[in-house]
């Protein structure tokens, strides 16, 4: 990557090579199917409508989300800010002022013939600045911004798996605690009616006093059990709310009706191990780090040469305001400027090794 990203000729470079096994080491099981997996919209798979509702409004509602929606934005607009550099800068300048020289501060010889008298000085006009980019220090500068507003579109992406999951996740313990709640009242129905009949059978002098106790016991276990997932319960909804951007308790109602829990689908598709490594974003936006990280190195390199410009400035100059539009108040110029650091202390090539080896790290990383 360091040597590509010395090339001024080209605006891409090969991705690092990675080697993947082109199988699963562990054999598949029943229930797996080797094929194209489908992974971008894999909660489908459980065939739950209001889980499936719940994913798109979580997309739009989650407020990390929308953080990292805005840091795209951020950094599609400071691409903007770079890429303006390529083009011609024009300023518009004016200034009206009046001043007077010192008279001991003035050689005589140079004195003007009009004396050193409070005067007025009004000038307007136009200047401009173009920098050549003759070494590609503002393509590179482009090239890594482009990078960095991919890697920012990749976090965003990031996210949105980890809010995917993390939304399904809680809506399937939202239905699991909903069905040990349900179960767990059930059994205290059931063991109210077995200790009832338990202390029949006592009265009767069919059992003992210790089949009462144990009755009593595992009601008394049951309706312990009961709070717990009422608490779990509780968290799960409130989780669930706080993912789709709602406050909690927002959620309370809207699922308080019982629902199966999902159900895995009958067959899982998953492919190869090199096809979902290039389906992971955290992956890809390394990648795109990494590529923002080669092209500040060709940023430093550009140092080593000189620089050139055009400017240029247009306008007008007078004492007197009424002069201004007279042609004898044109003033104008044309310059190339040249900017070379000739001797620097070493500062440049540090600065070289430093961005290289950043472009390591993120290369290892």
């Amino acid at each position: 990557p360091n040597a590509a990203c010395r090339s001024s000729n080209s605006r891409r470079w090969p991705r690092p090579p990675t080697a993947m096994p082109d199988a699963w080491h562990t054999t598949a099981v029943d229930g797996l199917a080797t094929g194209e997996a489908d992974l971008q919209t894999w909660w489908r798979l459980f065939d739950d409508q209001q889980l499936n509702e719940l994913v798109m409004r979580s997309a739009g509602g989650n407020l990390t989300l929308r953080e990292a929606l805005w840091r795209v934005e951020e950094a599609r607009a400071l691409r903007g800010v770079v890429a303006g550099a390529q083009k011609p800068q024009v300023d518009a300048s004016a200034d009206a002022s009046r001043a007077k020289a010192s008279e001991n501060g003035t050689l005589q010889p140079i004195v003007p013939e009009s004396g050193l008298d409070a005067g007025n000085l009004f000038d307007v006009g136009v200047g401009a600045f173009w920098e050549l980019d003759v070494f590609g220090r503002i393509r590179r500068q482009v090239e890594a911004a482009d990078a960095t507003t991919q890697a920012t579109v990749e976090s965003y992406r990031d996210v949105l798996v980890s809010l995917y999951a993390e939304t399904a996740l809680a809506y399937i313990s939202v239905r699991t605690s909903q069905e040990r709640l349900r179960i767990a009242n059930a059994n205290v129905d059931a063991q109210e009616s077995t200790l009832r009949l338990t202390k029949d059978r006592f009265a009767a002098g069919l059992v003992s006093g210790l089949d009462i106790a144990q009755a009593e016991s595992n009601l008394a276990n049951t309706y312990s059990l009961i709070p717990v997932i009422e608490r779990d319960l509780e968290g799960s909804l409130n989780r669930l709310a706080v993912l789709l951007g709602d406050e909690p308790g927002a959620l309370h109602e809207a699922l308080s009706n019982l629902a199966p829990i999902p159900s895995e689908p009958q067959e899982v598709t998953v492919g190869l191990p090199v096809e979902l490594v290039r389906q992971r974003p955290d992956v890809r936006e390394a990648e795109r780090l990494l590529a923002a990280q080669t092209a500040r190195i060709g940023v430093a390199t550009a140092d080593l040469y000189p620089s050139f410009g055009l400017s240029g400035f247009l306008g007008v100059s007078a004492t007197s305001g009424s002069d201004l539009l007279d042609s004898g108040s044109v003033t104008w110029s044309v310059g190339l400027p040249i900017r070379w650091s000739i001797f620097s202390g070493g500062r440049i090539r540090s600065e070289i090794r430093a961005e290289e080896a950043r472009t390591e790290e993120l290369l290892a990383n």
